[in-house]
């Protein structure tokens, strides 16, 4: 009882900290720690973990609304293809033999960390809502389609590609980026969360409970204090969580 509730505190502390600063879903961290240490299933693992990115999210984008940090319009249309094409990637991945890119996404998390440390993002939002509008549209769906196809077929990692995606292709603003993120990440889990308690029956309620509740809290106080944030400061700080556990992430499934 007393393992269970420190791993589940300690993955939803991780979990929190990367969605509220960084856009990154829980399922990157949770998953891996209630699988390594709790030795649970992995399926039951990644529906519980999708269960805490709905709070988690929903509480992050939430407040950087409150910011005028989130881009709902482009958000929307980004994420109903991001849930379309996610569908179809997993159709995919169904009926062709897949032996690559299945550790894709644990190598990304660092890696986007160290991207944000060495070259960090400082696009102003001034300079982001220079962009048209239609072309905004356009590349939303087609960043959208990319993201949700990579995301079925490979299993893993929208919360980080969105965050690229949006950073490096579409010009957003580092604060922008995060709140669009966890604002999409709030539909996409709540619906992978669904499938798989639908499919899989509901985990144990404990280690449910725990691990929403400890991602929902510091997820909140991430989001807080990223919005507060200088973009200098928020690049490093979001830098320093990614590669943290993106180091971390591969440690727990590699040592």
């Amino acid at each position: 009882m007393i393992i269970k509730l420190i791993v589940c505190i300690v993955a939803g502390f991780g979990a929190g900290l990367g969605t509220g600063f960084a856009g990154m879903s829980a399922a990157a961290v949770i998953s891996p720690m209630l699988i390594t240490f709790l030795d649970m299933p992995a399926y039951e693992a990644v529906g519980i973990a999708l269960a805490s990115d709905v709070l988690a999210s929903a509480v992050s984008a939430y407040t950087y609304k409150k910011n005028d940090n989130l881009d709902m319009r482009n958000g929307a249309i980004m994420m109903a293809a991001v849930l379309v094409f996610t569908m179809v990637g997993s159709w995919v991945a169904s009926v062709v033999p897949n032996s690559t890119m299945g550790n894709f996404s644990m190598f990304m998390t660092l890696l986007l960390g160290i991207k944000f440390i060495v070259k960090p993002v400082m696009t102003t939002k001034e300079k982001m809502l220079q962009t048209d509008k239609r072309k905004r549209v356009v590349q939303s769906i087609v960043c959208g389609s990319l993201v949700g196809f990579i995301c079925g077929f490979v299993g893993a990692g929208g919360g980080m590609m969105m965050l690229l995606v949006l950073t490096s292709f579409l010009g957003y603003e580092l604060k922008t980026a995060v709140g669009t993120s966890v604002f999409i990440m709030a539909f996409t889990a709540f619906t992978g969360a669904a499938s798989h308690f639908a499919i899989g029956g509901m985990p144990d309620p404990l280690c449910l409970v725990f691990c929403v509740v400890s991602t929902f809290v510091f997820a909140r106080v991430a989001a807080k204090l990223a919005n507060k944030a200088s973009p200098k400061t928020l690049n490093r700080a979001t830098g320093v969580i990614l590669t943290i556990l993106g180091a971390a992430i591969l440690a727990v499934n590699y040592i």
